[in-house]
Parts: C-alpha cells; sequence; structure tokens
C-alpha cells in the first residue's frame, strides 16, 4: 500500500499539470496569435471631446491594449470628433480613431487628403443625434429653432455635420437662419442650463454621460427629429445616406423621458486605421477589442453592441488586411 500512493500522487500531478498546459495553451492561442509575441512601440489613437463617448471608450481601450501588448504605448489624442478624426488617421497624425460612417463618407467624397489609404477595424456602436432644449423651452420641433441660438457642435465634428444636415432638411439655413454657437458635450449641457443657448446638438452612444447628470435634474428635453427628416436627409445624398429612424430607447435618460422613446436618427461608428499601419499590429488591436466588449461595457454601456457578427461591415471602409486575419481566424 505504501507503494501504490506515491504513485497514485504523481499521476494525478502528472494530470494536474497536463490540464494545466492545456489551460495555457488556450490562453495563449486567445491572447498570442499563431504563437508570437506581443506588438510594442508606440501608437497614437485620436479620441474626442472630454465627457464624451469616444474619449471615454478610448481610455478604456487603452488599458485592454496595455494588458494584451505590455510594449505597445497608446497616446490619446482629444480632438473636436469624427471630421478631425478621420482626417488625422488620413494623414498620418493618428494610427487608429473611432468615427461616424457619415464622415468617413463625406471625406472620400470630397477626395481628402490620404483617403485613399483609410482602412477599416470593426463596425462598434450607434451614435444617436440628441437635440436638447431647457424644460420650459416653446421649441417643439426642428422647424421652431428658426431664429434661436442653436450650438451645433465644434468645428470638424461630427456633430456639426449631422446637425448641418438636420437643419437643411427641415428648411432651416444653419449660417442664416439660426444663431450658430460652438459647444462640445463638456461645455454645451452647462451653457444651456445657464441660458446662454436656446438649443444643443449632440452626437454620441448612449446614455452619454456628460447627459446623465443633467438629465437627472430635469433640466432639459429631448425634440423629437421626426422619419420625414431622415427621408429628406436621404435626398442629400453622399454620407447622408447613413443615417436610418430609430428611437432613443425610454431606458436611456429615464429621469427626462419618463417612459416614453424619443424619435431621432443614428449613424454608426466604426473603428479605423490606415493601409500602412502594421497588420499584425491591426490583427492584435481587433482581438483586443473584441473581446475585451464585456470589460469596457462594464463601464462604457454603447461598448456592450460591440459585436464579431457584425464588426466586419466597416462600411463605407474595406477592412485593414491585419483586421481581415483575425475575423478569418475566429470564422466558425
Amino acid at each position: 500500500m505504501s507503494k501504490v500512493i506515491p504513485r497514485l500522487g504523481r499521476r494525478r500531478a502528472l494530470q494536474g499539470a497536463a490540464v494545466g498546459a492545456v489551460a495555457l495553451g488556450l490562453l495563449l492561442w486567445w491572447l498570442l496569435p499563431l504563437g508570437q509575441e506581443p506588438p510594442s512601440g508606440t501608437i497614437v489613437f485620436s479620441t474626442g471631446s472630454p465627457r464624451g463617448v469616444y474619449q471615454e471608450y478610448g481610455e478604456r481601450l487603452r488599458a485592454e491594449l496595455g494588458r494584451d501588448m505590455p510594449g505597445l504605448k497608446v497616446k490619446l489624442l482629444d480632438s473636436a470628433g469624427s471630421q478631425e478624426n478621420v482626417q488625422r488617421v488620413a494623414t498620418g497624425r493618428a494610427d487608429f480613431t473611432i468615427a461616424a460612417a457619415d464622415a468617413v463618407a463625406t471625406y472620400e467624397l470630397r477626395n481628402g487628403s490620404g483617403a485613399g489609404r483609410l482602412r477599416g477595424v470593426a463596425r462598434l456602436y450607434d451614435d444617436y443625434v440628441h437635440l436638447l432644449v431647457p424644460s420650459d423651452s416653446d421649441i417643439r420641433t426642428v422647424a421652431d429653432l428658426r431664429h434661436k441660438r442653436v450650438s451645433t457642435g465644434l468645428p470638424d465634428s461630427g456633430v456639426r455635420l449631422i446637425a448641418d444636415r438636420v437643419l437643411r432638411a427641415a428648411g432651416i439655413d444653419p449660417r442664416k437662419d439660426v444663431t450658430p454657437v460652438a459647444d462640445g458635450i463638456d461645455t454645451g449641457p452647462a451653457r444651456l442650463r445657464e441660458g446662454k443657448i436656446d438649443a444643443f446638438f449632440w452626437s454620441g452612444g448612449l446614455p452619454t454621460k456628460g447627459l446623465v447628470a443633467l438629465a437627472q435634474k430635469r433640466d432639459f428635453r429631448f425634440v423629437p427629429i421626426d422619419e420625414s427628416l431622415v427621408t429628406k436627409l436621404h435626398d442629400q445624398g453622399g454620407g447622408a445616406r447613413y443615417y436610418r429612424a430609430t428611437n432613443i430607447p425610454e431606458s436611456a435618460y429615464p429621469d427626462v423621458q419618463q417612459g416614453v422613446p424619443v424619435p431621432t436618427i443614428a449613424v454608426s461608428n466604426v473603428l479605423m486605421t490606415r493601409t500602412d499601419v502594421d497588420p499584425r499590429l491591426t490583427e492584435w488591436v481587433t482581438r483586443t477589442v473584441i473581446k475585451s466588449r464585456d470589460d469596457i461595457g462594464a463601464h462604457v454601456h454603447s461598448a456592450q453592441l460591440v459585436d464579431l457578427r457584425t464588426a466586419i461591415y466597416t462600411d463605407p471602409l474595406p477592412l485593414q488586411e491585419g483586421a481581415r486575419r483575425y475575423y478569418r481566424s475566429v470564422k466558425p
């Protein structure tokens, strides 16, 4: 009996070691594609304005990239939003960014510098257009914005692009029929509360944290953007074809919405890069984006919508080679 017990112990130890080796192998397969060492170096990621979803997502993604690629330094750059982000990546000032599909298409149609080098990494989540007015405002429709002080977003932002188009669809010249004001999510809500502007356009994921605190005080309400305006937006052609009619669900800002959804428009966001960015690095970045969805989504609600099944649809951009490699590697 004294000789049997040690043998059983050794056998169990060997079995345990084998199981551990398999588990480690699976982990390495997930984190180390093709058994390669993680990429290293420095990349620049253009985000967005403070308190916006782009910036928060960028900060969370940087942390996840740091776990998977300890030797990779990710430098974040604040930006006005989608339009500036697209230009930065196209011209080499940034390596990765997030931008709305309409801004990407508009840049390409204008033959912006470096537009042909732009490539998609993943479709992320949708931006929703928010049109805010004070709770006691007499503004009920987009048409009521005529002759009002309207924040249409920062220059070079995706908000500016979409706000101007919405106003035109309602028959309003955004330069002559309103007093345009440039505010981002970091300044606009406060200026609305202080009565310095009459309305504030914002386009972002749901919910945008920069609006949550204000919503709890019920200092504003939403103006609906009717589906009829979406049809007129599509008539404008170009990047406007990426808009779709939808609703801000009643759960987004419950204190303001009081169980009522708000008609509006949405546009998809694309994580993007360039053709000359190392495909191996892009493959690793793509892997991290997909596998970190739940961890990032615990803090950035919009990130919960990142889905492997739809991430490959980065229209209007074709996939970058590294992203394509990743999606092929996980295809059933």
